[in-house]
């Protein structure tokens, strides 16, 4: 889950518990490095002082021997001592002449262990260049550290007599004791501080993000079409403060912009519904007006059809009139579209119907099927197909030469397809997105409705309508519906 995500109640709970637990863990880091530098320190001066006390017993052996003070002659004077020395002070010693090979040893004996004979030249570089003549060297086996120091001792003339080599033994059980007794304590300790920071972080957060959420549900509360409740905080915090009075300016200017909204509204509606009046009254007086015109053009008085063409031509005006009858019957009531009915039809020769009014000879029809049955309504059928034609020829530009607008009724499946297919100026990409959005249009006459009413149409009809388009080459629209 992502930080931002969550609310800022859970945020500053999290981050005060976070800095508690960090905090546990610097500190108890801090402990067990102090410890471990402190065991470290108590080691090193503890053989200092080991040393030291053990150098003075070798110095006072030196001076009351009776034998020749002399490197070849130290296994001779300490021949007893040594064990003495080794155990007053609880540590091995070893003695090595300056060139590093043993000369005596405070265990009873060496051989078959892992006393080593010689100090290596490392070693004996170090103690003869160091200006106080002691290297101490450190090593593990085992788990276990190891410090070995060297050191040389003087005779009565302060010249170097022998090495003296002290091994020693790291022994942290008692501190180690202690370290884990103190964290088993401070872990108490912190585990109470978790607790009591848990406790302090929900009233915390609570505390911090009550009014913030009393102003977020007032917030989600507000509506543009009701009368909203400003808020009254009586103590809050001087940023609480200036978010309060923002949201109560906001609320003040809010009812002034809703009151305008609504007056703005009612006379957009008015217009709209004006336009959309306008428009509908205008598609069938267009196929009327085409109509008497055809009439006119193929009037015979001796063509012996003339009684079945009259017929003809007095049908699809009164079917026009009919429409304009239902619009008008309809905007009467608050404007509503002509009521919609499922009527079952014969689609192919409702659609042959529809495109009787137009006299263009470059429109063509065709259908696999004669019968293709569906439920629609037989007015909105043709004013669908009308209205696709309509554009078509509209998308044609004058002068063109072989214009062509194809109307085809498939029926697939379940599913009943009319496709309108033209050969005029396509549609281009930015508009693609509009063409479906009402009062849009490219044609300097028209209201833009046609095309959102057909959708209407279609849709209402659990229908949908799609088109594709080139620009230069044409456009093809196709609706879809079901069949009975």
């Amino acid at each position: 889950m992502r930080l931002n995500k969550l609310s800022l109640r859970v945020r500053i709970f999290l981050a005060m518990v976070l800095l508690v637990l960090i905090a546990s863990i610097l500190i108890a880091g801090v402990t067990i490095y102090q410890y471990n530098e402190e065991a470290r320190d108590y080691h090193k001066e503890r053989l200092e002082r080991k040393e030291g006390a053990i150098i003075r017993d070798i110095d006072y052996v030196i001076r009351k021997t009776t034998y020749l003070v002399e490197t070849e002659n130290v296994p001779l004077i300490f021949k007893d001592e040594i064990y003495r020395i080794a155990d007053i002070h609880g540590l091995r010693i070893y003695f090595y002449d300056l060139d590093g090979t043993l000369l005596k040893s405070s265990k009873a004996s060496f051989k078959n262990d892992s006393i080593t004979k010689c100090i290596d030249t490392d070693i004996l570089n170090e103690i003869s260049n160091l200006a106080e003549h002691r290297y101490v060297e450190k090593n593990q086996k085992n788990g276990e550290t190891f410090q070995s120091s060297y050191t040389f001792i003087y005779d009565k003339k302060s010249k170097p007599l022998a090495i003296l080599n002290l091994p020693y033994l790291e022994n942290d059980d008692f501190l180690n004791k202690e370290l884990n007794e103190f964290l088993e304590r401070l872990g108490y300790a912190y585990l109470f501080m978790m607790l009591i920071a848990i406790v302090l972080a929900l009233l915390l957060s609570k505390y911090i993000t009550r009014t913030l959420k009393m102003i977020s549900d007032k917030i989600n509360e507000t509506r543009l079409e009701k009368r909203n409740k400003k808020i009254d905080i009586s103590t809050s915090s001087e940023e609480i403060s200036t978010l309060v009075n923002s949201y109560n300016s906001m609320i003040d200017e809010l009812e002034e912009s809703a009151v305008k909204l609504a007056t703005s509204e009612r006379e957009q509606a008015w217009r709209e519904m004006a336009k959309q009046v306008a428009h509908e009254i205008k598609n069938p007086l267009t196929p009327m007006r085409l109509s008497v015109q055809s009439f006119q053009r193929k009037f015979n008085p001796e063509d012996e059809n003339i009684h079945q063409k009259v017929d003809e031509y007095s049908k699809t005006l009164i079917q026009q009139i009919d429409t304009m009858s239902s619009i008008a019957s309809a905007f009467s009531n608050f404007a509503k579209m002509p009521a919609q009915k499922n009527e079952t039809l014969n689609v192919a020769n409702i659609v042959k119907l529809g495109l009787d009014i137009f006299s263009e000879d470059y429109i063509v029809f065709s259908s696999i099927e004669n019968e293709i049955m569906a439920n629609f309504d037989r007015t909105q059928l043709i004013r669908v197909v009308t209205n696709l034609v309509k554009n078509g020829i509209q998308a044609i530009p004058e002068g063109k030469e072989t214009p062509r607008i194809e109307v085809k009724v498939i029926s697939e499946h379940e599913i009943v397809k009319i496709s309108v297919e033209d050969n005029g100026n396509g549609i281009s990409e930015e508009n693609k997105s509009k063409v479906f959005e009402p009062k849009f249009t490219t044609k300097t006459s028209g209201m833009g409705l046609g095309l959102a009413m057909v959708k209407n149409i279609v849709e209402t009809y659990k229908g949908n309508i799609t088109f594709t388009s080139q620009q230069g080459i044409g456009t093809i629209f196709t609706v879809t519906f079901p069949k009975l």
